[in-house]
């Protein structure tokens, strides 16, 4: 299992938009969000850095800091 944690995350868009984009590189990956801690957890054959930068790429990026959430872009907020 590999598990990142999404500060941009807020909302059920976000989690839709997040399952979606590590599906496109995984279409297999059992993925897990879990919207009140920020956190999504991926079982996957694929690496880490390639589920990283499908994250990223999908506007949310992962983050090591545990930094607080400034919102998604997505205009829940």
């Amino acid at each position: 299992m590999i598990e990142f944690t999404v500060p941009e995350m807020s909302c059920g868009h976000c989690v839709g938009a997040i399952t979606q984009a590590l599906k496109a590189v995984d279409p297999a990956a059992q993925v897990d969000v879990t919207l009140a801690d920020k956190k999504v957890r991926v079982h996957s054959a694929r690496e880490r850095q390639v589920l990283a930068q499908a994250l990223s790429d999908a506007g949310y990026a992962p983050s090591a800091s545990g930094e607080l959430a400034r919102g998604c872009g997505c205009g829940c907020r």
